[in-house]
């Protein structure tokens, strides 16, 4: 992509699935568990009181949280792991993750808890944003369904937001608008970015 180019969200969802999808099994492993040590060598995890995480739609080719799941558990066993439960209403609930949590697929492939303790928005200290893409000035393309921009401004202001990609960002997302909530940062195979006070 061009220095100083700008892509449209749509373009770029199209192009970053593409790529997505054409990943082998072993690259989206390696580049998986680059973003997973990163994120414990960069950030204070074990300051957190809880963390909320996406679990990753197999079918999508989705970064795999499962190992950042398993090392929460194992080596920070005071953080509560929360993860979503998506409604036909546009809206997320939150539910504490357990080593014994039940989970069933939803009509998207997400595997979500049954009847697990639910956790508010505001009770998180730190969100890991699934996304598509991102732009180096905070901005994220999701899938387009608007549930993490509704969820994310639900939470308090000091939780970090940390977008976890598996490509570099691009210079410009066009259509990036002053209502779309910006990433305090994000991680990649390569490294961490990081926007600055928001």
């Amino acid at each position: 992509m061009k220095k100083n180019s700008a892509v449209l969200k749509a373009d770029l969802r199209r192009t970053m699935l593409t790529r997505r999808r054409a990943l082998s099994a072993e690259e989206l492993a390696a580049r998986g568990a680059q973003v997973t040590e990163l994120l414990f060598s960069s950030f204070a995890v074990n300051e957190w009181r809880a963390v909320h995480l996406f679990l990753p739609i197999r079918r999508q080719k989705e970064l795999d949280t499962w190992p950042i799941v398993h090392r929460l558990w194992q080596e920070f066993p005071a953080v509560q792991v929360g993860v979503p439960v998506s409604h036909t209403d546009g809206r997320l609930t939150h539910h504490q993750l357990l080593p014994h949590t039940v989970l069933a697929a939803s009509k998207w492939g997400i595997p979500e808890p049954v009847n697990a303790p639910e956790l508010l928005p505001t009770a998180f200290d730190a969100v890991l944003v699934p996304l598509l893409a991102f732009d180096e000035q905070g901005h994220r393309v999701g899938y387009g369904k608007g549930f993490y921009d509704r969820f994310l401004l639900e939470c308090r202001p000091a939780a970090l937001r940390i977008g976890m990609s598996l490509e570099p960002p691009v210079p410009r997302i066009a259509d990036a608008w002053s209502g779309d909530v910006r990433l305090h940062a994000c991680i990649t195979p390569a490294g961490v970015w990081h926007f600055g006070n928001q």
